[in-house]
C-alpha cells in the first residue's frame, strides 16, 4: 500500500465514479482502475462494489475511508511543515464556507490573508449548510471552515470552533416596493403583502421568511438554491428578500434599499476545523481570524449595521 493509491481510492470514493475520479486526477481511466486492483489485491479484499452503473463501498472499503484520509492528510501536512521553515513560500489554503458569509466575513479574510501570504494559493468551496462545511472537513476537502447558525453552536467532538461575529438580518427591496417610510428596524407586522424571494429551506434566511409568511399574507414567490440570483432577482421586481447583514455591501452598491428586521434571530459566524495538526497555510489563517477577532473585540464585520 502506498499514498498514491490511497489517493485514487479517496478519489473514487469523493467523485463516485472510476471516470470522474480520473478526470479530477488529470490521469487516464485504467490508471485509477489498474490502481484500486493494485490496492485491493495488497489488502486482500474488494473496497468497492458494483451497483447499477455506479460503485458502492464494500465493508472493507468503507473502514479504509477514515485511516485513508488521516495518512494522505498528515503526508501533505508534513510536506507542507518543511517547505514552510522559511516561511509561508507556496502551499493551498483550502476553505469551506456558506455562501452568505463568503460575502462577509470571509471576502475581507481571505484578502487579508493574501496580502500577508501572497504565494499561498486559496482554494474556497461552496457548502449549503453547516453540515455541509463540517462534511467537507472531515472528508478533507478542506482545512477549516466558516459556519452559521442560530443560537449556540453545536459543539462536535472532532472539531475545534472559535467565533468570530454575529449577524443579524435585514430586507432588501427597490425603492418602488412600499415600506415603511424611516431608518428604525421593520417588525413583522408591517410587512403585510410582500412578494418575497427565499433561499432553500433549511437556511437561517428562509427560517425567518417562513416566519413572516406565517404571520403576514406576505408569500414566497421565488425560492432558490443558487443564493447569487437573489440580488438580481430582486432588482429586476420579482420580490424582496431577506438576508444576513453580511449582503448589505453589496445591496447598497447595486442600489437597492436595506432595512434591519425587528427579529430576534441572528447568525452565529464561526471557524472550524478538526482538533489535528494544521497545514501551516490553514494555521497561519486560524491565528489571522484569531488575531482579527481580538483586534475587534470578538467582532470581524463591517460594524455596527445601518439602515438607508
Amino acid at each position: 500500500m502506498d499514498v498514491r493509491q490511497l489517493r485514487y481510492f479517496l478519489a473514487v470514493v469523493d467523485h463516485g465514479s472510476v471516470h470522474r475520479a480520473a478526470e479530477h486526477l488529470f490521469v487516464a481511466q485504467p490508471s485509477v482502475t489498474q490502481t484500486i486492483r493494485r490496492l485491493e489485491a495488497g489488502l486482500g479484499s474488494s473496497l468497492f462494489l458494483r451497483q447499477g452503473r455506479g460503485l458502492v463501498l464494500s465493508p472493507s472499503g468503507a473502514a479504509l475511508v477514515g485511516p485513508a484520509r488521516e495518512v494522505v492528510r498528515a503526508l501533505d501536512v508534513a510536506r507542507e511543515t518543511v517547505a514552510a521553515v522559511d516561511g509561508l513560500r507556496g502551499g493551498r489554503l483550502r476553505i469551506a464556507a456558506m455562501p452568505s458569509q463568503v460575502v462577509s466575513p470571509l471576502t475581507g479574510l481571505v484578502a487579508r490573508y493574501a496580502r500577508a501570504h501572497p504565494l499561498v494559493q486559496v482554494a474556497v468551496a461552496a457548502a449549503a449548510r453547516p453540515e455541509d462545511v463540517r462534511d467537507a472537513l472531515r472528508r478533507g476537502v478542506a482545512e477549516v471552515g466558516v459556519v452559521a447558525v442560530s443560537g449556540a453552536h453545536e459543539a462536535h467532538a472532532d472539531l475545534h470552533h472559535m467565533p468570530v461575529e454575529t449577524q443579524s438580518f435585514v430586507l432588501v427591496a427597490r425603492d418602488d416596493v412600499p415600506l415603511p417610510p424611516g431608518d428604525r428596524p421593520l417588525a413583522v407586522r408591517e410587512l403585510s403583502g410582500l412578494r418575497l424571494v427565499a433561499g432553500q429551506p433549511g437556511t437561517g434566511m428562509r427560517r425567518v421568511a417562513d416566519a413572516i409568511v406565517a404571520a403576514t399574507d406576505c408569500r414566497i414567490v421565488v425560492e432558490i438554491e443558487h443564493r447569487e440570483g437573489l440580488l438580481p432577482l430582486v432588482l429586476d421586481g420579482v420580490g424582496a428578500a431577506v438576508v444576513a447583514d453580511s449582503w448589505r455591501p453589496l445591496a447598497d452598491a447595486v442600489g437597492l434599499r436595506v432595512r434591519r428586521l425587528a427579529v430576534e434571530d441572528t447568525l452565529d459566524v464561526g471557524l472550524v476545523w478538526q482538533r489535528h495538526r494544521l497545514s501551516p497555510a490553514a494555521a497561519a489563517f486560524v491565528a489571522l481570524v484569531s488575531d482579527a477577532g481580538n483586534a475587534g473585540a470578538g467582532q470581524v464585520g463591517t460594524g455596527e449595521p445601518r439602515d438607508r
